[in-house]
């Protein structure tokens, strides 16, 4: 069974993501991973038997990479240590989840293997519809997803033993508290990376003094 993209009001491809939904066993979500090979797209999404494929729109991976270039400069200039792993495959077998972040750190450690998983999943949220990405992650054991959707960031932390986990909003993230939030939402807002990248940088100088 296959279900199309969700229906948008913008005319143009490069403003909306695409979905295509696919009722497959856990050998044959393996398979379409092996297909796609080292390609970023289509993105592959596991739950519980439904695989979505999504080809982000342009202005998706424009934020994406925004956002990501952002972050990694505030890290650096704040002595934090993150480990980026782009979008790096997630998957247990066992729960039938897999995912794919649209970026995704350790902070303070370098992941050991593969078996190994981030400490934060970021997700931008372009588009409306697809699989429930927090009921995906629930069960890979990363400990904080971001949402960034449209000038909005939301912080969602792991919490509960096995068999409980559940992922609660916070107001801030616990592992990076000294994040500036507010200052990256602002330099979101830019009209270009570099432009973004120079205010990122005013506003940590002017913090500072």
């Amino acid at each position: 069974m296959i279900a199309a993209q969700p229906s948008a009001a913008a005319p143009n491809p490069d403003t909306i993501d695409h979905f295509v939904y696919l009722h497959v066993g856990w050998n044959d979500y393996e398979k379409l991973l092996a297909m796609r090979g080292e390609s970023s797209v289509p993105r592959i999404t596991y739950l519980d038997g439904v695989v979505e494929l999504m080809s982000p729109s342009r202005y998706h991976e424009l934020d994406k990479k925004r956002f990501a270039r952002l972050l990694e400069a505030w890290s650096e200039s704040a002595g934090v240590q993150l480990e980026g792993y782009g979008s790096w495959t997630l998957k247990n077998r066992r729960h039938k989840r897999g995912a794919e972040a649209d970026e995704c750190y350790t902070v303070g450690r370098v992941a050991v293997d593969d078996r190994d998983r981030p400490d934060v999943a970021i997700e931008v949220v372009w588009t409306s519809g697809g699989i429930d990405k927090l009921e995906v992650y629930r069960k890979l054991g990363v400990r904080e997803v971001w949402l960034y959707e449209h000038g909005t960031l939301r912080f969602f932390a792991l919490r509960g033993g096995k068999g409980r986990e559940s992922y609660v909003e916070i107001p801030l993230t616990e592992l990076l508290p000294q994040l500036p939030r507010e200052l990256l939402l602002a330099c979101m807002g830019e009209p270009n990376q570099t432009a973004a990248l120079r205010a990122l940088r005013a506003g940590l100088r002017g913090a500072r003094g």
